[in-house]
This record gives structure tokens, C-alpha cells and sequence, in this order.
């Protein structure tokens, strides 16, 4: 029962946000009292949180192998760096294209614009563990750049994979498609690794960084 008002709660909270959903429709389409609600979460906020730390775990799980594989192979080189890199773009853009991503993605959307305690459950268990192995291998791949510029450039590969499920429906409307197919997305994750290789490669000159030397 208790995960089965944490599915129906994420759905509620995604579609209406914390205001808008009412525990007693979520008790509802969960065929049960009320009184479950309180007994499993202790009430609409406890229930709110809960689903916030259920959205994370399934983000957490889902990166889970490759995450793991990206922190603790033995990366010898910045060539070697960058493909691990890019291998963990890759999967975190197989989560954003994937369907299931969409039950949870606006939940997550909300929380971006308007962060409460649940954000902090959701980066400290979803999101911070990505962007600092993100940052381990971008140190490597990039030494050339200090630490703001390494923040910069994970949070703008980042971004760019977010887009995938933030910017459906823009994405729609560029291909002409309800949805987008196998070729499309691969053509995506294709063009995900293009831009990486070409942003962690050794630089030629980056202007900006001469103009800050």
C-alpha cells in the first residue's frame, strides 16, 4: 500500500504540484482510506516528502551501474576520462528519452523552479552523486580548467541532457513527430556525444580563459 500511494502521489504532485493535489483524490485512486495516508506519511507533507525521496531512488537506480562503473574504473588518462564521460551522458540520456522518466519529470520541474525541503532530498540523493562524479571526470579529462570552470561545464553537459525530457514538446515540434523514434533518439545521444568529445578535448585556445590569465 505504502508504495502504491507513492506511485499515485507522484503522479498528483507532477500533474497539480504540492497546492493543487488533494491527498483525499490520491487516497482515492488508490482505492484506499484516507487514513492510509496518515498511518504510512503522517499527512499530505509527510507524503510529498516521501514521494520527492521515491522520484530520487528511481533516478538513483537507474543510473546505478554506470555511476558506479564511472567512480571507481581505474581512468588512467584524459582520453580515457572523456569516454567514460561520455558513456555516463549517454545512460543519463537513455533515462531522459525514456518514457518512464515522464511520470516524475515535473515533479522535478517544480521543485527546480520552486526548490523545498523535498529538492534537497532529490540532489542530495539523484542529483549531487552525478554532477560530482561529473567533476572527478572532468578534473581529469580537463585539467587545463580550475574548479568554477569545471562546475560550469558539468552543470551545461547536464543541462543539455535535461533538455531531452524538459523540451519534449519543442523537440516534437523540431522533428515534425508525436514522439520521437529509435532514430531520432539515437541520432540525439549521437550528437550528445559529438558535442562532449568536442567540449572536454584538449584546447586549442579558449578565449576565455586567456582573457582571465
Amino acid at each position: 500500500m505504502r508504495e502504491a500511494l507513492l506511485e499515485i502521489a507522484v503522479d498528483h504532485f507532477s500533474r497539480f504540484g504540492f497546492e493543487g493535489a488533494a491527498t483525499r483524490a490520491i487516497a482515492t485512486d488508490c482505492c484506499t482510506a484516507m487514513s492510509s495516508i496518515t498511518y504510512h506519511f503522517g499527512g499530505k507533507e509527510g507524503l510529498y516528502l516521501a514521494a520527492a525521496e521515491y522520484v530520487a531512488g528511481q533516478i538513483a537506480r537507474a543510473h546505478g551501474t554506470a555511476l558506479e562503473e564511472a567512480r571507481n574504473a581505474p581512468i588512467a588518462s584524459p582520453a580515457a576520462a572523456v569516454d567514460a564521460m561520455v558513456a555516463l551522458l549517454d545512460r543519463f540520456a537513455s533515462l531522459m528519452l525514456d518514457e518512464e522518466s515522464a511520470r516524475w519529470a515535473s515533479f522535478i520541474t517544480r521543485e527546480q523552479q520552486e526548490p523545498t525541503a523535498a529538492f534537497d532530498r532529490i540532489h542530495a540523493i539523484a542529483i549531487r552523486p552525478l554532477i560530482d562524479t561529473f567533476q572527478q571526470l572532468i578534473a581529469i579529462a580537463r585539467p587545463d580548467l580550475d574548479v568554477p570552470a569545471r562546475r560550469a561545464t558539468g552543470f551545461l553537459l547536464f543541462g543539455e541532457v535535461i533538455t531531452l525530457r524538459a523540451g519534449r514538446a519543442s523537440l516534437c515540434r523540431l522533428f515534425d513527430l508525436a514522439a520521437p523514434g529509435p532514430a531520432e533518439e539515437a541520432l540525439l545521444r549521437h550528437r550528445l556525444a559529438v558535442h562532449a568529445r568536442a567540449i572536454l578535448a584538449p584546447p586549442l585556445a579558449d578565449p576565455f580563459l586567456a582573457e582571465k590569465s
